[in-house]
């Protein structure tokens, strides 16, 4: 019986960890990325250079498969949501290498060099675990969908959709 209860308590535990956050921490919004032409910027910055508009962050890298294969899918919602703000964030190992990727794969949008990676104040936020890595920022600043990896998933189309 109290195999049973522990195991239940674990089960419990697991699934009620706590919902997605809809806003960013402190930290993770004073996080510096580097742009293109080698400035740095924070997250705040960003958020509210496209306040009032929908925001889709894609976090990738070059030399990521996965990544590589839901471009075309991010491409086919560049299309058809025009309005939306594509924002690629890399993990990159290092900015040739980034810049690089973006060449290779024709990717369109904005473009954000993680320095410091999943090791970064952003990385601990999001808790990155497996890219690509989708979320959705919605013209509230809210972020509406927080963790998916598909570029066609149910939760991320609903959300640009609105």
């Amino acid at each position: 019986m109290k195999k049973i209860s522990y195991l239940l308590l674990v089960l419990l535990s697991f699934f009620s960890c706590g919902e997605d956050p809809t806003q960013f921490d402190e930290a993770a919004l004073n996080d510096t990325f580097i742009t293109l032409d080698g400035s740095e910027i924070s997250l705040k910055s960003i958020l509210e250079t496209h306040k009032g508009k929908t925001i889709l962050i894609d976090i990738w890298a070059s030399w990521c498969g996965d990544c590589i294969q839901n471009m075309p899918k991010v491409k086919v919602l560049q299309e058809e949501y025009p309005d939306v703000v594509y924002l690629f964030l890399s993990l990159d190992r290092g900015e040739k290498a980034w810049k690089r990727g973006i060449e290779r794969y024709n990717v369109i949008g904005e473009h954000l060099y993680l320095p410091k990676g999943k090791k970064s104040a952003f990385g601990d936020f999001v808790s990155i675990g497996w890219i690509p890595r989708y979320m959705v920022i919605n013209k509230a600043s809210e972020i509406v969908v927080f963790d998916v990896i598909e570029a066609d998933d149910e939760k991320l189309l609903k959300a640009i959709k609105n």
